[in-house]
């Protein structure tokens, strides 16, 4: 097996054989939802995370054997390249590993030590060090032989450097001590790894902040161990650093610094230069040493926390857009508002829009009147059944409101998460989709087809805008956009998509598909209309056999010629398919949706028989149970308690909700008061929960007390602990 797949293995905690399988598919060129479906035995049955982890390993490596080369090139242009030193280079497997062997080599402003290079003092150094033998019986008589012939008489012990005396050659020879010190690759790595497991963060309020500092007053007089940063702590004492609330450190004993940094130098230093060494390392380590270390100890938690908050986005977004679609109904979108009233969008099953409106329910009695009137004239037209309420300022009056009007046939009220819809109404794609309507009312739209389909909304808005997890404007933007684009390409393929009624947007997000398949796949539909197989698509330009093969399974052709075609089954399976109902002497329309008869299929047909591994075997059957089947699940319906502000809290109210965001530190959970509820982590269960995800997911319904109401603050405090509720 080769260095490469078992670095990916260790990087990722994975079975060296499986990554060695994932390896090779992504070096073919095959998407993560194409591995991760249909290719399950080469991997082990790899989920997309799992693959993703792999793929990022890979590119990790690459980018250092990159690294390697530039590095290779630079140290054997200044002609410092020797064998032993390429070996170690070669054979480095960790990026701040080559920095530390690079870092004597590279390039950087003229220093103390450097200066005394050029003085011709390291020979003076390295008698210090005892990697050379003293040149005279006292360290004053060493000295002395570089002190400049300038600047002493002629004569056979004359030296051919260039300090001005003994004094200032021992300095400069400490400087270069220093230099060594602080540059070399197994005390740096060491003292990196004391630094993480006994080191403190250190937070302070900078003297001279402003009042402004108050938000981060959770960290003026703030410590806590390294090895257990809280990845959301650390961000937000980096953002009070960066805005000048705050001083942030690392700490360690001085001490123990010290002996690290002396370690593998101390045991040879002859005895009359101890004290010059102690010197040295001393000013090395505060000068040097140290300052360097902790900004990598600061850059590392950075890095961790980035990719801590990142996984949970990722989470939370993965939640979001699995969240059950309301499909087949006509809805009402209603985007609240006080000033400028409410915004109406009335669209069909399909999401077409019927009608718009904008009414003021929240206005004096005239106007609401006049807003009945105009909801009711609506209905009677167009015959919605649901009208779904974006979660902003006023939809709690607003559903109050709607939940009163006098329907003459059920119309059931709810609220939509309209975060990022006003990202969407703004933008080009908007404009492209409703090119005709007011920006404020393609807000309404975009929360009542949110309502029917969240994931083929959703997929038009940026993902970081949608407004889930935490510090999100802190962490590595392109970490971020990478991991967050990744969830929703995860979300689209494992759903599928119906290829004769998707936007160009969601269609984009197929694997093999990209921005510019998709918009010819929607340019051939529009041209030649509908699909009726998924073997058309290759008649699309741009689509050839790998794009065919990646993108296929994910598409569906409802009511088309192949029944297959509605399923996640893949058209390279189709002769499997044929094979395994001939075996079992059954036709296709025998067997589709019929489960009685895909067990006889199971128990009749082997996996070998079909040349086919038993997870490929497994997934056919359960498509063929259930063709079609949306792995999103039903939707839950859910109504507010009695309460509409936080004045009406009060502590030991138990209420329902629904989480709208989980952190780090617990679970967000709206409550119907304007503000969302917080349920910290030590909260949401009876035992210890390392994750919130453990306990719950955005949008899920939960029972919670109130256990705090801070007013002043505009701070709730809630607990999902049964033992607290019951």
């Amino acid at each position: 097996m080769d260095a490469v797949t078992l670095q990916v293995a260790r990087r990722t905690g994975l079975q060296p054989s499986r990554v060695a399988g994932c390896c090779k598919l992504l070096a073919d060129g095959n998407t993560v939802p194409f591995i991760a479906r249909y290719r399950k035995e080469a991997t082990g049955g790899m989920d997309e995370v799992e693959i993703r982890s792999v793929e990022d390993a890979l590119t990790q490596l690459s980018a250092l054997e990159a690294r390697k080369k530039t590095v290779l090139a630079a140290i054997e242009k200044l002609g410092k390249l020797t064998e032993e030193l390429r070996s170690r280079i070669e054979a480095c497997f960790d990026r701040q590993e080559l920095e530390d062997i690079y870092l004597p080599f590279k390039q950087r402003r003229s220093t103390r030590a450097d200066a005394a290079r050029q003085a011709g003092l390291e020979p003076l150094a390295r008698m210090m060090l005892g990697l050379e033998p003293p040149a005279a019986a006292s360290r004053i008589e060493c000295a002395r032989r570089f002190v400049s012939p300038a600047t002493q008489p002629a004569g056979p012990d004359a030296g051919p450097a260039g300090a001005v005396d003994a004094d200032a050659a021992l300095s400069g020879a400490r400087d270069i001590v220093a230099d060594l010190l602080a540059t070399h690759p197994p005390t740096r790595q060491r003292l990196r790894d004391f630094a993480a497991a006994r080191g403190r963060m250190v937070s302070r309020r900078k003297r001279g902040a402003g009042e402004d500092a108050a938000t981060f007053g959770d960290y003026f007089d703030h410590e806590e161990p390294v090895a257990s940063a809280a990845p959301h702590r650390v961000l937000a004492m980096l953002r009070g650093e960066e805005r000048g609330a705050l001083t942030l450190a690392v700490a360690v004993p001085d001490a123990a610094g010290m002996d690290i940094a002396e370690r593998d130098f101390s045991a040879r230093v002859p005895p009359m230069f101890r004290n010059d060494f102690r010197e040295a390392s001393s000013d090395g380590w505060q000068r040097l040493l140290w300052p360097a270390v902790e900004r990598e100890v600061l850059a590392t938690l950075k890095e961790k926390a980035d990719r801590a908050s990142v996984t949970v986005f990722e989470q939370n977004l993965r939640s979001l857009l699995m969240a059950p679609p309301a499909r087949g109904l006509r809805v009402i979108g209603v985007d609240p508002g006080f000033r400028n009233g409410c915004k109406l969008a009335c669209v069909d099953a399909t999401g077409a829009v019927l009608a718009t409106a904008t009414i003021y329910p929240l206005e004096p009695q005239a106007r609401q009147r006049e807003s009945a009137d105009t909801l009711l004239a609506l209905h009677r037209a167009h015959r919605f059944t649901v009208a779904g309420v974006g979660d902003g300022t006023g939809h709690r009056e607003a559903m109050a409101f709607l939940a009163a009007i006098p329907w003459p046939s059920p119309v059931e009220v709810v609220d939509v998460r309209e975060a990022g819809a006003s990202v969407y109404s703004a933008s080009p794609l908007a404009g492209r989709e409703l090119p005709d309507m007011d920006v404020t009312l393609r807000s309404a739209v975009s929360i009542a087809r949110r309502f029917q389909d969240p994931l083929a909304e959703l997929v038009k808005i940026e993902p970081r805008a949608i407004g889930v997890g935490q510090y999100q404007h802190d962490v590595d933007q392109k970490m971020l956009e990478r991991g967050l684009s990744s969830v929703v390409e995860e979300c689209v393929n494992r759903v599928g998509v119906e290829i004769n009624s998707a936007s160009p947007e969601l269609l984009s997000y197929v694997a093999g598909i990209g921005p510019t398949t998709s918009r010819a796949i929607v340019e051939h539909r529009n041209r030649k209309g509908a699909f009726t197989r998924r073997q058309d698509l290759l008649s699309v330009s741009g689509v050839g056999p790998s794009r065919f093969e990646q993108a296929a399974g994910f598409l569906r052709v409802a009511d088309g010629p192949e029944p297959l075609d509605a399923t996640g089954i893949h058209p390279e399976r189709y002769p499997a398919v044929r094979r395994a109902l001939a075996l079992a002497e059954t036709g296709l329309r025998d067997v589709l949706g019929k489960q009685d008869a895909v067990d006889r299929l199971r128990g009749t047909v082997q996996p070998e028989q079909l040349e086919l591994g038993p997870a490929t075997w497994a997934d056919i059957l359960t498509e063929l149970s259930k063709p079609g089947r949306d792995p999103r699940g039903e939707r839950v319906a859910f109504q507010f308690g009695d309460v509409s502000s936080v004045d009406d809290l009060q502590e030991g109210m138990v209420l329902p909700g629904r989480v709208t965001n989980i952190t780090d530190f617990g679970a967000f959970v709206d409550i119907g008061v304007h503000r969302d509820g917080l349920v910290h982590i030590s909260r949401l269960a009876d035992r210890r929960v390392t994750s919130p995800f453990e306990v719950c997911k955005p949008g899920q319904v939960v029972q919670v007390k109130v256990v705090g109401v801070d007013r002043e603050r505009n701070r709730i405090s809630l607990t999902m602990r049964p033992s607290d509720i019951n």
